[in-house]
């Protein structure tokens, strides 16, 4: 079988595409901005390749932002705040009144196995949910400190543990979200610069005494697939490297995520993938493995009065065109302070599962486009060479002797050029049942051109399959 020849188009882009503005996320145009490194400085070695090939393969996770934010739901005594798990912080919230929310934290109606069945039903792969955010709460049972879930709630239960238990009954990975510096609750941590003034901060106590004893409970206790650092303010080098072989000396397997320390080239043994920045994609192909994260409506957390919830139309969008840069697509939810994933959440999630039952095969194993094309194209303007953004009628996806042509906006007369590739492509059709036909013909220098019918069918996102 001949192989295709992927052409890795990464550029740093003067605008923002014209999906991304259409549908709610910005591009990263800085591609160090988040830890980044480019395509060509990645050289995995055939460990960091083994390592990370369920994770590669897997193109969609659930990620989950529950805490004693999740009971403000968007008030603090009866106003209501922004932010939502960072309203401590916008706030400037006195930390002794924020700690009591502990004393009316119950989440009664957690249900391990029915978040689990859902996550499955959405057709994710792995799940990341916080351990411990910001607030400096723990959200299992640690020895390290009393301010966790089970000591300091009437809840008394370990919610890690049980989706643990439920994860691996059902077939999904376990990743854990922890911030390793950012901690409101400690005099030491990073981050509360309004509780303790004139006290001068002793990070590496903090560090010593909480952060890194948590972290070893975590590998310890649930083995996670995933460690999901955030916000590595004063973190230096050093003590980022002290973390991640602690993490990898207890769980060899473990991915961690770039946010571990900002600025450091993605691969071992620090990091595993890169982070781009909250609802921000990259702005082309990228051979770094990398991971879009995003929310489902405006928020991470639970905030009552968020019903801006993205059409699910638009969230395929979004994990489509990861997928096409090479990247995985980490989708947020807030569940609510009594445990719930409330209908419109679930409603899309089980939408998109749907989707994914009749167009799975474009996603999941697949690498990006192959040309970048669909992306825009480089001109020269002023004797300069400048990036011109398209509109977005499609992305591509690859897999061995196929690609997957995603129609986000049905072509004008059902029409789309490709550009060239090196096979013959011997059959076109839409992946479906009872789908209307597609007909295409190549060119002598592969160049092929696609007749869809005039009309749109009737799918979220069509997916055109070619292969040879």
């Amino acid at each position: 079988m001949k192989k295709i020849c992927m052409i890795a188009v990464c550029a740093a882009m003067s605008c923002q595409m014209a999906m991304a503005q259409k549908a709610g996320f910005s591009e990263i145009t800085r591609l160090e901005q988040f830890g980044g490194s480019s395509s060509s400085q990645y050289a995995p070695s055939q460990a960091e390749k083994e390592r990370i090939a369920w994770w590669r393969d897997a193109k969609f996770g659930m990620f989950m932002h529950w805490g004693l934010y999740s009971q403000m739901a968007g008030y603090w005594k009866g106003e209501k705040v922004t932010g939502g798990e960072w309203a401590i912080k916008m706030h400037k919230l006195p930390i002794e009144e924020y700690r009591e929310l502990a004393k009316e934290f119950n989440p009664v109606k957690f249900d391990a196995e029915a978040w689990v069945k859902l996550i499955k039903a959405a057709g994710m792969k792995y799940l990341v949910i916080t351990a411990k955010h910001h607030d400096g709460f723990a959200m299992y049972k640690s020895a390290v400190s009393p301010y966790n879930i089970v000591d300091a709630t009437p809840f008394g239960r370990d919610p890690m543990k049980e989706l643990k238990e439920a994860c691996d009954k059902y077939g999904i990975k376990f990743g854990l979200y922890y911030s390793h510096a950012q901690d409101w609750n400690e005099p030491d941590g990073y981050g509360n610069n309004w509780s303790w003034p004139g006290y001068k901060r002793n990070f590496n106590k903090y560090l010593d005494e909480k952060s890194i004893p948590q972290i070893k409970e975590l590998c310890d206790q649930y083995h996670p697939a995933i460690l999901w650092f955030d916000t590595p303010g004063d973190m230096t080098m050093e003590r980022a490297y002290q973390i991640s072989d602690i993490c990898r000396s207890r769980v060899p397997d473990v991915l961690i995520n770039s946010r571990i320390m900002l600025g450091k080239p993605v691969g071992l043994p620090l990091s595993d993938y890169e982070s781009g920045g909250d609802n921000e994609a990259f702005g082309g192909y990228r051979e770094v493995p990398w991971e879009l994260c995003g929310t489902l409506n405006r928020s991470w957390a639970y905030k009552k009065w968020d019903t801006d919830f993205r059409p699910v139309k638009e969230l395929l969008s979004h994990l489509i065109d990861a997928v096409s840069k090479n990247g995985n697509y980490l989708l947020n939810v807030g569940p609510t302070a009594e445990g719930e994933i409330l209908e419109p959440y679930s409603s899309r999630l089980l939408a998109i599962g749907e989707w994914l039952k009749v167009n799975g095969e474009a996603i999941y194993g697949c690498g990006g486009t192959l040309w970048g094309t669909e992306y825009g194209e480089y001109v020269q303007e002023g004797g300069k060479r400048k990036f011109v953004a398209k509109s977005a009628v499609w992305r591509c996806t690859s897999k061995e002797n196929s690609i997957y042509i995603h129609i986000l906006d049905w072509p004008e007369n059902g029409q789309i050029e490709l550009p060239a590739v090196d096979v013959s492509v011997k059959k076109a059709a839409l992946l479906g049942k009872k789908m209307p036909k597609v007909t295409f013909s190549q060119s002598a220098d592969g160049r092929i051109l696609l007749q869809l019918p005039a009309e749109s069918v009737d799918v979220l996102v069509p997916v055109v399959k070619l292969s040879w």
